[in-house]
């Protein structure tokens, strides 16, 4: 049976709409609703409800991905199920091609450990506030980094600490004493063991994770997971990922060579000597070390974050990994999975053309500005005007808004986030945030509900 789908819509994008759903060769049977607001984001789950005709016959109804309305509500009074489509009409082809589903991110198989590399400096309660917000990021582990020549006396403390909030525990280190402490006090993993110190690891329950006695000598990193083997110890293994320029190209051949001679051994990489130590933003980078470890089924990875321009890499990895599954998953390249990695760019920057701007524009029978972005520019434009600026200070003298501060201010406002979008070539979309991916937090948002008036809505209310 065809499926039928029914889209809702409002007056100025309905035309555009019907052009999009006529060109997909779509597979469904589709119908179009306008359903009395001029703008499609402003119907709202009241307006649905009234004037939606009953009974429907369709399979689901999709909105507008800027909708704001309870879907399970809508659902159960119309008994058809409810979904929101994307924000823009532009993305409707990618849509319900390729998955043609929902996008879900839910999944990864990559446990993250994230250091504190300066663990010893620190009070018990920082390591607790620390590891809890590496947690919130998505990190599964928190490993306490040790530091040569430092005394870690509330070494126990921390780890008993950190075990009372729920927090898995890995201790790194290279002095045995603080090793063999950490394991009597409950640490989940010892890092940094080698085949002369595996033994640390036995008869306490942790979980031993082997780097090469000499570094870059894989043949000492399987001895020891040899010897791991013999001891009835469950390792993990860590060939070492090394900095560019200092042997990282050989250290990613290491972990091929360790997956190829043991298909089946847990291995672990830590990615901070790339992270850390390139100047580039870390999301790129990250993504691609990901995809390695998906490849090569690394299901372990250390990550660090020290330097400022690495300050979201926790949620950097989280989102890597989730990625990479779901493209491992559907057989697929890694595109085509949300945003959360696109920080600074986007694929798709520019939903809709000067030409479809131009035709919308014709339509608009208010005074009210609208903003939007095309490879040519900014448009500005009203029922009467239409400008195309390229930065948001040449855009002033066509707006006539002297006796309006407050309108003046919220122009300025978004004609700057649309500036920084089309030079960047990312997503605009007027009174909506910048998407920065996992780069920023997103706004918690009630998409049951309309937004409360905005600070410079209720200025221009109160001088009136």
């Amino acid at each position: 049976m065809v499926e039928r789908i029914l889209f809702l819509t409002g007056h100025l994008a309905r035309a555009r709409l019907e052009q999009v759903l006529s060109g997909l060769g779509a597979s469904f049977e589709w119908s179009v609703l306008d359903i009395g607001v001029k703008v499609a984001a402003l119907m709202t789950e009241a307006i649905i409800a009234r004037r939606l005709p009953r009974p429907l016959a369709v399979d689901r109804v999709l909105l507008p991905g800027r909708c704001r309305a309870d879907l399970g509500r809508l659902a159960a009074a119309f008994e058809v199920a409810f979904e929101r489509g994307p924000d823009e009409l532009a993305d409707l082809p990618a849509y319900f091609g390729g998955r043609g589903r929902a996008l879900d991110l839910s999944g990864h198989d990559v446990r993250l450990f994230a250091e504190i590399v300066d663990a010893p400096t620190r009070s018990v309660e920082a390591i607790v506030a620390r590891a809890l917000a590496l947690r919130r990021a998505g990190a599964d582990i928190v490993d306490l980094g040790c530091l040569p020549d430092t005394r870690f006396g509330h070494l126990e403390a921390a780890v008993a600490a950190l075990r009372a909030q729920g927090i898995p525990v890995s201790v790194d280190s290279g002095n045995a004493d603080e090793l063999r402490r950490a394991a009597s006090a409950g640490a989940g993993f010892l890092l940094s063991l080698t085949e002369h110190t595996l033994d640390l690891a036995v008869d306490t329950g942790t979980i031993p994770v082997l780097v090469p006695a000499t570094h870059g000598d894989l043949d000492s990193l399987l001895r020891a997971a040899e010897a791991a083997d013999r001891r009835g110890l469950t390792a993990i293994l860590d060939p070492v990922l090394d900095p560019i320029h200092f042997g990282f190209t050989a250290s990613l051949l290491r972990y091929a060579e360790l997956r190829r001679r043991l298909p089946q051994a847990e291995i672990l990489m830590g990615t901070g000597n790339l992270t850390e130590l390139t100047d580039a933003d870390s999301g790129g980078m990250t993504a691609a070390l990901l995809g390695i470890c998906s490849e090569l089924a690394i299901r372990n990875v250390l990550l660090v974050q020290v330097s400022p321009h690495t300050r979201r890499t926790v949620e950097e990895h989280d989102a890597a990994r989730r990625l990479m599954f779901a493209a491992r998953r559907d057989a697929s390249l890694p595109k085509d999975y949300g945003r959360g990695l696109l920080q600074i760019h986007d694929r798709k920057p520019f939903p809709n053309t000067a030409a479809d701007i131009a035709a919308l524009a014709e339509q608009v029978r208010d005074d009210n500005f609208r903003i939007e972005t095309a490879e040519d520019g900014i448009h500005v434009y009203t029922r009467d005007r239409h400008h195309v600026v390229k930065d948001a200070f040449s855009a002033f003298a066509h707006l006539n808004l002297e006796d309006d501060a407050p309108h003046a201010f919220y122009l300025g406002a978004e004609l700057m986030k649309a500036e920084i979008s089309w030079r960047l070539g990312k997503r605009y979309a007027q009174d909506e945030d910048l998407d920065w991916g996992c780069a920023l937090d997103p706004r918690v948002e009630d998409r049951t509900s309309l937004n409360a008036p905005g600070h410079t809505l209720q200025a221009r209310k109160r001088e009136r």
